[in-house]
């Protein structure tokens, strides 16, 4: 006679154990990002007023921050100021994908807990960026050659991802305002400046991108040469202002006050 199979419920016990365990995953995984902020905001806190300091550690432990939870990609690249080649700096972006033509971007100066904040882009696909207007235009510089050289890097995740990202990004186009001209002074002076990109070979001065990839651990030939096989897409009239050998830029101008007081 054939014996009969009884299946069994897990025991009560059991299941109460795996969602504790869960549970306590979830709690470590979250006291560690906890240790990393207090930890984060200790070090840059350094010099500072005992009571500064309490309260910045106990605002970062407690507060939310949505805007800043929901930036999703970290992007290294460099840009020129729009009327300077030859002044080129470093620019670490932390990105929001917004919508699905549109990023929104912090940069600062590198990925680092006492980073410098200097500065914002937004990035928008190619067909918006063909219905701007023509002056808008003129503000907006295009990633095509960024990506294709290998001079903009999303460090640390897979190539394979990488890869994929780029092939989605050559086609888009970005306006950079830089808020601390940090090129040249250890203090935000002055007005945002319009950015721009780089768009052929010799324009890059190597050896910025020389140590960036020395302390990132990347190789922008490396990099290059994997993307290879991303289609070069032709850019639409109107980016990159300065290939004509004329610009625009930003400057401060002294306006009548209109006041709306009856």
């Amino acid at each position: 006679m054939a014996k009969k199979i009884r299946l069994q419920k897990p025991a009560t016990g059991s299941a109460k154990g795996i969602g504790i365990g869960i549970a306590a995953g979830v709690a470590a995984g979250g006291a560690v990002l906890l240790s990393r902020k207090v930890m984060a905001t200790a070090k840059i806190g350094k010099g500072h007023a005992l009571k500064h300091r309490v309260l910045d550690i106990a605002a970062g432990a407690m507060q939310p921050k949505y805007p800043l939870q929901a930036m999703s990609t970290y992007l290294n690249g460099f840009h020129m100021y729009a009327d300077d080649m030859g002044r080129q700096v470093e620019a670490s972006h932390f990105c929001i994908h917004r919508q699905h033509d549109l990023h929104q971007c912090v940069i600062f100066d590198r990925n680092a807990a006492d980073a410098r904040l200097i500065g914002i882009e937004y990035i928008i696909s190619e067909e918006r960026f063909r219905d701007l207007p023509a002056e808008e235009k003129r503000l907006w510089h295009s990633h095509h050659y960024e990506v294709k050289a290998g001079i903009l890097a999303a460090p640390g995740i897979p190539e394979l991802a990488e890869h994929a990202y780029f092939a989605d990004l050559v086609t888009t186009y970005g306006k950079t305002f830089h808020t601390w001209q940090y090129d040249r002074d250890d203090f935000p002076y002055g007005i945002p400046q319009l950015m721009m990109g780089l768009t052929e070979d010799g324009q890059a001065r190597e050896e910025l991108i020389h140590e960036r990839d020395r302390r990132l651990g990347i190789s922008t030939a490396h990099k290059r040469n994997n993307r290879s096989n991303i289609p070069m897409p032709n850019v639409i009239a109107g980016a990159n202002p300065w290939e004509s050998g004329r610009t625009v830029q930003t400057q401060l101008q002294e306006l009548d006050f209109k006041s709306h007081k009856s």
